[in-house]
């Protein structure tokens, strides 16, 4: 199972591997293609994403948007409404933002390259090798947690995988694993092993195709992260103002909710406790969103745009998830109470 100057026999590696996918692998919509369009979207969707919760999402969107051109010319509050319940707004716009560069700058000409890729908005090293592997069925090393996982374990990394030092050590077994063609159902194939077999916690090791190779002597330890930072809690307090049809919505300026509609924020909290109260979690905070009845007359000045919305109305606009559910619990108790 090794060469002679002691690595892994890559090619009985990938010859195992890959027949285990050939039988086991899961028959996602995203593999059914090599378009770098489509494979883009669903690597953007699958940021922060569990596989089960993209599935819907990425099959609308190629339903409405189908192509590149399709994409850039449509208005960017379609897309981030398409979008919505995903979170991370900001993968919609980057993915609006390349389209609209593939489409106008490139004349439509998808790059196959990596600075190329690279060179498209909030494109990071994992999605332009993701696309160069999938759509192009270049045998470069895609580096997501499972693959990760994957590697850190194959070769008993104690490196912090979570670390520049780590992380390349990773790269660099993973390149003498790689294949010199067929990128594709290679690193496909990893992934899934990580997924279903190597997964995080305990892997199911009698299960594993490649088990021979592997040389983790506690598996279920691997692969090591640095200390955490602690999860910071914040409180945002938000007004509901509601007129008996419509409520006041507030379009943001900020950079993580930019052009959604949210609630209007609250300077401070008022004498009277909230009407409602949920929590969020976003990046490394827990934040308890408090919502507060008050009237228009009642909010501070501000420069971000103000509008009523009808019920029907909200349904067809951009709203961050956890002021959706604020919303649908203010009204819920507006009927409850007549």
């Amino acid at each position: 199972l090794l060469c002679s100057d002691g690595r892994v026999n890559k090619t009985d590696f990938g010859r195992r591997l890959r027949l285990w996918f050939r039988r086991h692998g899961r028959d996602l919509p995203w593999r059914q293609t090599r378009d770098p369009y489509a494979i883009l979207v669903s690597e953007m969707m699958l940021q922060q994403t569990t596989v089960a919760a993209v599935i819907p999402y990425f099959e609308r969107w190629m339903k409405r948007f189908p192509s590149v051109q399709e994409l850039a010319a449509a208005g960017e509050s379609e897309v981030l409404s398409l979008w919505q319940g995903l979170g991370y707004y900001r993968r919609a716009r980057n993915l609006h933002a390349s389209a609209k560069k593939i489409d106008g700058d490139w004349s439509g000409k998808f790059p196959q390259d990596y600075e190329g890729l690279r060179a498209l908005p909030g494109i990071g090293d994992y999605t332009a090798q993701a696309v160069r592997a999938f759509a192009y069925d270049q045998p470069v090393p895609v580096l997501d947690a499972n693959v990760i996982r994957v590697v850190a374990r194959l070769f008993d990394l104690g490196t912090p995988v979570d670390t520049a030092k780590g992380l390349a050590r990773v790269r660099g077994k993973l390149e003498e694993l790689l294949p010199a063609k067929s990128g594709h159902e290679f690193v496909s194939a990893l992934m899934e092993l990580g997924a279903l077999i190597c997964r995080s916690g305990r892997p199911d090791c009698l299960l594993c195709p490649v088990k021979e190779f592997c040389r983790a002597r506690h598996p279920e330890r691997l692969p090591f992260k640095a200390p955490k930072v602690p999860i910071k809690k914040r409180t945002e307090l938000a007004a509901w103002v509601w007129d008996g049809e419509a409520v006041l919505l507030q379009q943001s300026t900020a950079r993580r909710w930019v052009g959604l509609w949210r609630l209007p924020p609250l300077d401070g909290e008022p004498p009277a406790g909230p009407a409602a109260e949920l929590t969020y979690s976003i990046v490394r905070e827990r934040v308890t969103l408090r919502i507060h009845p008050r009237s228009e007359g009642d909010l501070s000045a501000s420069a971000e745009p103000r509008k009523a919305f009808s019920l029907r109305e909200l349904e067809q606009i951009a709203v961050p998830s956890p002021h959706r559910r604020a919303i649908a619990k203010m009204i819920q108790e507006v009927f409850d109470h007549g």
